[in-house]
């Protein structure tokens, strides 16, 4: 009788052990979290919680830079501070790094993984972000631009001034597609549909991530259309298009078919979130990002 009641105990202690000994020796690789539109380092209180719970030992760094109204600067800008702040980080993670990078921060991450040559980003999971671009008449729209809707924020978007202003940096009119191409020094460069004498180069750094994890979901009410989230856009009449059959990735401009062909690309999606919850979720935290933290 007493031997099998240590060596039920023994059973729950050794996977115990082993895992404190995995973390230990092998170790998990850190994470470095990039915020969105309006938010600071300390709105990810819970997701720095459930990474420590399901990987204790993790390195969490939320960077703390552009909070909050600061979160307006233009793109280029923001990759540059969150690259120099985050590049020490990589530096000291021989095994590389993850990066959880939400809503707006998803195509700050996309700037730093397209630009820096040798980072070593495992995971790169965007979370909610707008990476197709922006159409969508939101409460932030109404917030940052009380005298436009969607459907005339192209005057002052597609401007010098505009795209001064981070969300005009990724703002996709689909009516306007010529003054989008030539006017949006951001996401128009980064999906290469202007003439980017830096995308084979872009495209070579971007591919070095093993693993791309797009969560989005039909309840985000910000992200708009949702599908944006995983590439979707609308076409001019308004229909959204999937990320297979749209031109970015048919013509593997920056090499979204490559890493669905290598197996690399994954699509999560979630019902019933709201834009603000994503990072607090913990269903979300489990479906969609644990595994890939390892």
């Amino acid at each position: 009788q007493q031997r099998s009641g240590s060596s039920g105990a023994a059973g729950l202690l050794y996977p115990l052990l082993g895992a404190c000994l995995w973390a230990a020796v092998v170790g998990y690789k850190p994470v470095i979290i990039v915020h969105g539109l309006f938010d600071s380092s300390g709105d990810f209180k819970n997701l720095q919680r459930f990474i420590n719970e399901s990987h204790p030992g993790t390195n969490v760094t939320v960077i703390d830079l552009f909070d909050r109204s600061a979160s307006l600067e233009p793109m280029w800008k923001q990759v540059e501070g969150f690259k120099s702040a985050i590049y020490p980080i990589m530096q000291n993670a021989a095994d590389g790094v993850h990066f959880i990078c939400y809503s707006q921060g998803g195509l700050v991450c996309r700037g730093i993984l397209s630009t820096l040559s040798d980072h070593n980003v495992h995971s790169f999971i965007s979370l909610s972000s707008p990476q197709a671009g922006q159409y969508g008449d939101t409460d932030y729209l109404k917030y940052l631009f009380p005298q436009f809707v969607k459907s005339n924020l192209y005057h002052l978007c597609y401007t010098a001034i505009g795209q001064r202003i981070s969300i005009c940096n990724y703002w996709n009119d689909p009516h306007h597609r010529n003054l989008y191409v030539n006017s949006s020094d951001y996401l128009a460069l980064l999906n290469s549909e202007r003439p980017n004498p830096n995308s084979t180069e872009w495209k070579k750094n971007f591919l070095k991530i093993q693993k791309l994890v797009l969560i989005g979901g039909p309840d985000d009410g910000v992200i708009t259309p949702w599908q944006s989230s995983h590439f979707g856009f609308y076409d001019d009449n308004e229909t959204v298009v999937e990320m297979q059959h749209q031109d970015l990735y048919l013509r593997d401009v920056f090499g979204l078919k490559t890493l669905a062909a290598r197996g690399d690309l994954i699509i999560c999606s979630v019902p019933g979130v709201e834009h603000v919850w994503w990072h607090s979720n913990e269903t979300v935290f489990h479906t969609c990002m644990e595994k890939w933290l390892v």
